[in-house]
């Protein structure tokens, strides 16, 4: 095997191996220039009537504003979806598969088919008399599964009535449901926390590899 031979097998491998890095480079190169953080922030609408009353989520506990969120790559529970401002009827969704189950175990609630907890340890249970009504975007969910398990979805205008309502008195609860998630949504929201975290160069390193 002569020089001249040694040499071309060499420099065809020198290409072959340079190449293949220049690839890796490039394709690294891309991730690092278009990542930026996946942002997920949408509203719904809502209200809670108990005996014909409207819940109206008076305290503190109830509301997650800007300085209790974090910069923790995991998102944290009450970051998923919560209410801000002291504004009780509109859920702030930050995450993938939000249902109202996971919002109203945030608010310290639990709403199910069969009975309603609320933080102070009050029990609203199904009877003979009082039933659990859920109207979801002006149909009657009642009877169409739990709704802790039901996704929130952009733009929801959910109603959970629990007790002796007549289908006139439903109607009226649904109609005081406000229909202001869109304009959350094409507003600039400072409370939010996903809006946060900024795309740094330590996200892009991290996404690289």
């Amino acid at each position: 095997m002569n020089a001249q031979y040694i040499g071309i097998v060499r420099s065809k491998w020198f290409l072959a191996v340079s190449g293949v890095i220049l690839g890796i480079v490039i394709v690294l190169g891309i991730r690092f220039a278009t990542y930026h953080v996946d942002s997920i922030h949408y509203h719904a609408n809502f209200a809670v009537y108990l005996n014909g009353t409207q819940e109206e989520f008076k305290g503190p506990q109830y509301y997650t504003e800007a300085e209790m969120c974090t910069l923790d790559t995991a998102i944290q529970p009450s970051q998923r979806a919560h209410m801000h401002d002291n504004i009780n009827n509109v859920v702030h969704v930050e995450d993938h598969a939000v249902t109202w189950g996971h919002f109203f175990t945030n608010l310290g609630w639990t709403i199910s088919s069969t009975f309603i907890a609320t933080p102070d340890g009050t029990i609203y249970k199904k009877n003979e008399i009082a039933d659990i009504r859920i109207l979801l975007n002006g149909q009657d969910y009642t009877n169409f599964g739990d709704i802790q398990n039901k996704v929130i979805n952009d733009n929801d205008r959910l109603l959970v009535s629990f007790g002796d309502e007549t289908t006139a008195t439903l109607t009226k609860q649904y109609d005081s449901v406000p229909s202001t998630a869109a304009k959350y949504d094409a507003a600039s929201d400072p409370a939010s926390c996903s809006s946060n975290h900024e795309t740094t160069i330590q996200d892009r390193f991290n996404h690289m590899f």
